[in-house]
């Protein structure tokens, strides 16, 4: 038995591994690959394996770096289970057609320009079809109910505590009589994160296969990063300006809402506009209020004190109507846009910077990790000129970035993960990071005195003896 490393090895996207044992296979995500526009068309449709021989997939949460590339899986002959929390299988259904609708109109938008260049048209990565015939596929299995996904494989969703429904996987093997407990921890989340419960630590594990996003960064209390947001926010609105903010629809915009409820509600900002403009996000969110169960007791508290919901106030306005996004750029501030996506890559967000990036009364709030050669990132590094839909635009907005707000276990979360579960342990494969993140988190746990910590690049197998 083993484990392939096939995505989000020595990077932070397209997480993609797997497991292979008994004859059976079974993939741990599948991921989409972000980055340069002309590498992720290749990479992600082409996948290191046969689709058709895959016995089922394993989805630790629905964010598109980890659900995005099902359709083309599917599309490819993959006919098995999909297995996931409900949460994560109702978000990820959304998400993957959300993500075709938009691969479908950037390419029709960027095919109106290419047609005036005389260039030949593009290819959507994938239609609204592909996304749909993934979803008869969901097997939903809630928190600590096992289920066996191939022969010799008893696996069992945890709580990860990273967005709505996201889950660590235990994975209890047996092959020829050895036996083996390997333990994905999918994408880490924080404590005393908003909404959600704190992640439940690995135990009893003899293979730790972990994520190292922010390997490197200790983050500060999300406390901090709330009255910063506040600072950012207020300083915006003194100027009349906007705040932009490109925030993943799944996790990261209904944490953002639910803050700026809290500011409001508490009279520490005053009761400006907040727009959440995406599709995806308001049918994300309405998935959110389907599910209290999964929210913190410090939510509840809140929903019971304010007689209100946790993702929805007075000011607020969810948007779906293309006609609505686009009258939001002709409306003065100050207001607040929550638009996707997260790195700015593709979606309204897109729209809403190149209307709002020349103003310098504006703010872009970066509020998540930015992945290399993303839109996202060459704002994080405030360059003064970004292109958009191929067009240059002088940036001359504000650029905030509120690290503290991240959905990623900082380093000392990471370092408490990873030796949780020390005593059984046998190896640590970090994934999911860059290498200053991983070397960085690497060199932590080797100090505190495990010394098997492993950042493995693309296609390489870890035996699981």
């Amino acid at each position: 038995m083993n484990i392939r490393i096939l995505g989000a090895a020595q990077t932070v996207t397209g997480s993609q591994h797997l497991l292979e044992i008994n004859g059976a296979r079974v993939l741990l995500e599948c991921g989409l690959f972000q980055g340069r526009r002309a590498d992720t068309y290749t990479r992600n449709r082409t996948f290191p394996f046969n689709p058709r021989r895959l016995d089922a997939v394993i989805l630790s949460h629905a964010h598109i770096d980890h659900s995005g590339n099902l359709p083309n899986l599917v599309k490819q002959g993959f006919e098995g289970p999909i297995y996931a929390t409900p949460a994560t299988a109702e978000l990820a259904e959304i998400m993957v057609r959300d993500s075709a609708h938009i691969q479908e109109a950037d390419a029709e938008y960027l095919n109106k320009k290419r047609l005036r260049r005389g260039e030949p048209p593009i290819e959507p990565l994938y239609t609204r079809a592909d996304a749909e015939a993934v979803s008869p596929l969901f097997v939903p299995v809630p928190y600590n109910q096992p289920f066996e996904p191939a022969p010799g494989v008893h696996a069992r969703f945890v709580d990860a505590g990273h967005i709505l429904g996201s889950a660590g996987v235990i994975l209890d093997l047996e092959e020829n009589g050895t036996r083996r407990r390997v333990w994905f921890s999918g994408d880490i989340g924080r404590e005393k994160l908003p909404l959600l419960k704190d992640p439940v630590l690995p135990e009893n594990a003899d293979y730790l296969l972990m994520e190292c996003t922010y390997g490197d960064k200790p983050h500060r209390d999300p406390e901090a990063a709330y009255a910063e947001f506040r600072e950012v926010a207020l300083r915006t609105f003194e100027r009349g300006g906007k705040v932009i903010i490109p925030a993943f629809a799944v996790g990261r915009t209904q944490e953002i809402v639910y803050s700026l409820n809290r500011m409001i509600s508490d009279g520490d900002l005053p009761s400006v506009p907040v727009y959440v403009d995406s599709p995806l996000a308001v049918n994300a969110s309405e998935v959110f209020m389907k599910h209290l169960e999964l929210f913190d007791e410090e939510t509840r508290q809140f929903i019971r004190e304010h007689r209100h919901p946790a993702l929805d106030f007075p000011t607020l306005t969810y948007i779906r109507d293309v006609e609505e996004s686009k009258a939001l750029n002709g409306l003065p501030g100050p207001m607040v846009i929550i638009s996707a996506s997260g790195m700015a890559e593709t979606g309204r967000i897109l729209h809403h910077l190149k209307n709002n990036l020349e103003d310098a009364r504006n703010t872009v709030m970066i509020v998540s990790w930015q992945a290399p050669d993303t839109l996202g990132r060459r704002l994080a590094d405030r360059e003064f000129k970004v292109k958009i839909f191929g067009e240059t635009y002088i940036r001359r907005a504000e650029v905030a970035t509120i690290g503290g707000l991240s959905a990623h276990a900082g380093q000392d979360m990471l370092l408490k993960y990873a030796l949780a579960s020390r005593r059984s342990l046998r190896g640590i494969t970090l994934v999911h990071g860059e290498e200053l993140a991983a070397a960085a988190l690497r060199e932590k746990i080797i100090e505190a005195g495990f010394s098997k910590v492993e950042y493995p690049q693309s296609g390489t197998v870890l035996p699981l003896d």
